[in-house]
């Protein structure tokens, strides 16, 4: 139902209302209902995206009010507790980045692990990250690789990317130009202009064999839906 009037869908948009049926649903242990009051509070009167972190951390227009942001990182916390993976991974970006909250790099490598362990390609893909730079836990290149990789297997373009320039420089992997190859190809197959920038400096290393080589491996790899490439 909060959805709906959130939406407008059937009934007139009314976002007021939506609230009131998200906390009637939370009171009674709904942790959707929980997280899509805490996305609320953030985006304001906004349509719902479940993409909301990249757009709010790519510079898009959000409600920045610290009052808003306090509420959402509080029923964000209140579905992270009961295991909400989208709530954690949303809180482990605002204590990495600070955003209405004290920035603390320890709890968001926290937050996002939680979330990571449940499968949350995104949430693989930052923890990833913390654990490349160093942020919250000791840099360990091959822990980030594990989990760039296990994004990377659900189709998230960003890891596909990571682990293509982890390949390239050889971090936490043999440097194999192959690999970063495919991975690049893999990634700008699927949209991510970045994958094609790594595979054109990569191919510059490459011979004609190797780099046909690398087609096949990414058609191979593609066909297998990224698992095991």
């Amino acid at each position: 139902m909060g959805w709906l009037y959130q939406q407008g869908k059937v009934v007139p948009k009314n976002n007021k209302i939506a609230v009131k049926w998200w906390t009637r649903a939370a009171k009674q242990g709904s942790t959707n209902a929980l997280f899509y009051k805490g996305l609320l509070y953030l985006v304001g009167p906004g349509e719902i995206q479940d993409n909301i972190f990249a757009r709010l951390f790519n510079n898009f227009s959000v409600s920045s009010g610290i009052g808003i942001v306090d509420n959402a990182a509080y029923w964000y916390l209140l579905a992270a507790k009961q295991g909400h993976a989208r709530a954690q991974y949303n809180l482990g970006l605002m204590y990495r980045d600070g955003y209405g909250v004290p920035q603390d790099h320890k709890t968001a490598v926290k937050w996002l692990r939680l979330a990571a362990e449940q499968g949350n390609a995104s949430a693989q893909t930052n923890l990833g990250a913390m654990y490349y730079l160093g942020q919250g836990v000791p840099q360990d290149d091959k822990t980030a690789v594990k989990w760039f990789r296990l994004a990377a297997e659900q189709g998230h373009s960003k890891s596909q990317s990571n682990l293509g320039v982890m390949y390239a420089v050889g971090r936490g992997v043999r440097k194999d130009y192959l690999y970063a190859h495919m991975w690049g190809n893999i990634d700008a197959s699927n949209g991510n202009e970045n994958g094609g920038k790594l595979r054109d400096i990569v191919a510059k290393k490459m011979t004609p064999a190797d780099i046909s080589a690398a087609q096949k491996l990414a058609r191979e790899c593609v066909r297998k839906k990224y698992k095991g490439c």
